[in-house]
């Protein structure tokens, strides 16, 4: 395994989590997109190029993640590896990991099992609906001293540690949704009260969802990989807002990163 950066990294340079001849993995800042789009017309960065420039090769991203999403991002070096990735992805092999900030207190633990339409963006009416699986582990809670309606006078709140099974477009964050916890930060399928409340809380706003790991046999080989994303400086900052009351241990990757 090879995590070395360049010693002159560009000023735009991801960090940098893995990489050999065949992938590089890169941990992807949250608002960053993993490739232009028209419906994000305006913008001029994305992790795809940005990746590109910084390894001086061409990249094929191996899957995606949401423009808010922040951790770990995968490439393949060449197209015969992204062909087998994808193929991996296509079959549900690879093992992801997410770290997510709720509203409410779920369960400690908890799978749900609900069909989802292919794009979450169009009205449901003639899609099929596809079988979608995540499961979910508390690994914490907190209460914060404000209102967000005129019924209660403080807010509840929990990391959870989320695995989806399957790979719907914006899975994780309908499936939240459907169970009545909504990641905060969401502004299509959360709760806009929650959303102010916690960003004024915490004096930042974004998307409270990390890609902690992702699991996977190597595309060329089959050696077993694991790669994990420390959490960044806004996490470090929401862990350190508690009282939190730990249900489980940390995982190694939400250590504070060196």
């Amino acid at each position: 395994m090879n995590t070395d950066s360049p010693g002159d990294a560009a000023p735009d340079a991801l960090p940098l989590l893995y990489r050999d001849a065949h992938l590089v993995v890169v941990d992807k800042p949250a608002g960053l997109l993993v490739h232009r789009t028209a419906l994000d017309a305006h913008e001029q960065r994305a992790a795809l190029q940005l990746v590109r420039d910084q390894v001086g090769a061409p990249v094929w991203p191996a899957h995606r993640l949401d423009k808010g999403t922040s951790g770990v991002l995968l490439f393949a070096l060449d197209a015969a590896v992204a062909r087998t990735l994808g193929a991996q992805f296509e079959s549900g092999l690879p093992r992801k990991t997410y770290l997510a900030l709720v509203r409410g207190w779920p369960p400690a633990q908890g799978l749900i099992e609900h069909p989802l339409a292919r794009d979450p963006e169009r009205p449901s009416a003639g899609q099929p609906l596809l079988e979608a699986r995540t499961r979910f582990e508390r690994l914490a809670s907190v209460e914060w001293p404000f209102a967000t309606d005129a019924r209660h006078a403080t807010s509840r709140y929990a990391l959870l540690r989320v695995a989806p099974e399957s790979g719907r477009r914006h899975q994780i964050r309908r499936h939240l949704k459907h169970v009545a916890h909504p990641l905060v930060g969401d502004a299509t399928h959360g709760k806009g009260a929650h959303n102010r409340a916690v960003a004024a809380w915490l004096g930042q706003q974004r998307l409270w969802l990390h890609a902690l790991a992702l699991e996977l046999p190597h595309p060329v080989g089959g050696a077993p990989l694991r790669i994990e994303a420390p959490l960044d400086a806004s996490w470090q900052a929401l862990l350190a807002r508690g009282p939190w009351q730990w249900d489980a241990p940390l995982p190694a990757a939400m250590a504070a990163p060196k």
